[in-house]
């Protein structure tokens, strides 16, 4: 098999004292945002042959979460292209990084691989039990990581999985074999629906030539593409492309506004690490076929998806295709 398996995940007792640290707030591992009073989970199904994350015909296959550097020297990146959904996450410094979540296809090479962050851990729940490869995390988050529900992917877990490549320098220069990360994580969880849902546009609607989204030191710009059908993706003011698929255009991209607040954990620099609360609700706007729509999203589990709305209250269908979701600060 490739990749060698990790170390014995710990034990019940020892989970358990884990998430009673991490409720009582010493590692800030739940969100503090408000709950609904009737929570809703997701759809139990999605049609044969569907993508529950694409809307498209796919085939039935484990998930793979993989973090992704996104500074400039990581850029271009390998595989996005192929990712079913990509996260955009504020890390130290207000730049960002990228969850790249696979099930419907796998790419030869996935990266430059980076670090995993708590805010992963929330985020990925509702994936049932992910596989999630990363090139490592800060000693006192490795806890918290080994008791989520995941298939963790290291070097040091499955060192066949990674690659250092010699045109990048390091620490942007780890590259990841999926099909090596997930013959190394035969836990992980087949796909499943998390509160998506896609169709016919709705009504209403904002025609919208171009997006632009800001953290604290960085900048996205969506832009529509009848062509493409997609909207193409820019960073910092640079075309952002994969060096395996050419120019980057998701079919939906959903600027979620969360909160973003420190974290318990800090990098090697000092600087906190920002937490962000993907459980709660709040105000959102998504793209799609070249219109803005305001909407709302609801996370009321942590342990289940997001559902999107109208104002009004009606579902929100996203276009069938690759789905980025951006982060936002509120």
């Amino acid at each position: 098999m490739p990749g060698a398996r990790g170390p014995r995940r710990p034990g019940r007792a020892l989970t358990a004292l884990l998430c009673a640290v991490a409720a009582a707030g010493l590692y800030g591992c739940t969100d503090s945002s408000p709950r609904d009073p009737a929570p809703t989970r997701p759809p139990a199904t999605a049609p044969a042959g569907t993508s529950p994350l694409t809307g498209l015909p796919a085939r039935t296959g484990p998930v793979l979460a993989v973090k992704i550097d996104n500074v400039a020297p990581a850029r271009p990146q390998t595989g996005l292209g192929a990712a079913d959904l990509v996260y955009v996450e504020q890390v130290e410094g207000g730049v960002t990084r990228l969850l790249a979540v696979y099930s419907s296809r796998l790419p030869e090479t996935v990266g430059p691989v980076r670090s995993a962050r708590e805010s992963d851990l929330s985020l990925l729940r509702a994936f049932g039990h992910p596989a999630l490869a990363y090139s490592g995390a800060q000693t006192r988050l490795n806890p918290l990581l080994e008791a989520a529900p995941l298939d963790l992917v290291s070097e040091s877990t499955a060192p066949r999985a990674f690659h250092r490549s010699p045109d990048r320098p390091a620490p942007h220069n780890l590259y990841l074999d999926p099909a090596r990360a997930l013959a190394a994580a035969p836990d992980a969880s087949g796909v499943r629906p998390i509160g998506l849902r896609f169709g016919a546009a709705p009504a209403g609607g904002t025609a919208t030539a171009t997006e632009t989204v800001r953290f604290p030191a960085a900048r996205y710009a969506f832009t529509w593409s009848a062509a493409d059908r997609g909207w193409h993706v820019a960073i910092d003011g640079r075309a952002a492309t994969a060096t395996d698929s050419g120019p980057l255009a998701p079919a939906t991209v959903v600027v979620q506004r969360v909160t973003v607040r420190p974290s318990a954990f800090h990098d090697v620099n000092g600087a906190v690490s920002p937490y962000t609360e993907t459980t709660g609700s709040g105000a959102a706007t998504v793209l799609r076929d070249g219109r803005a729509y305001e909407a709302r999203w609801s996370r009321p589990d942590p342990a289940g998806g997001t559902s999107f709305t109208t104002p009004d209250g009606r579902p929100l269908a996203f276009a069938r295709g690759q789905v980025w979701f951006v982060l936002a600060p509120r």
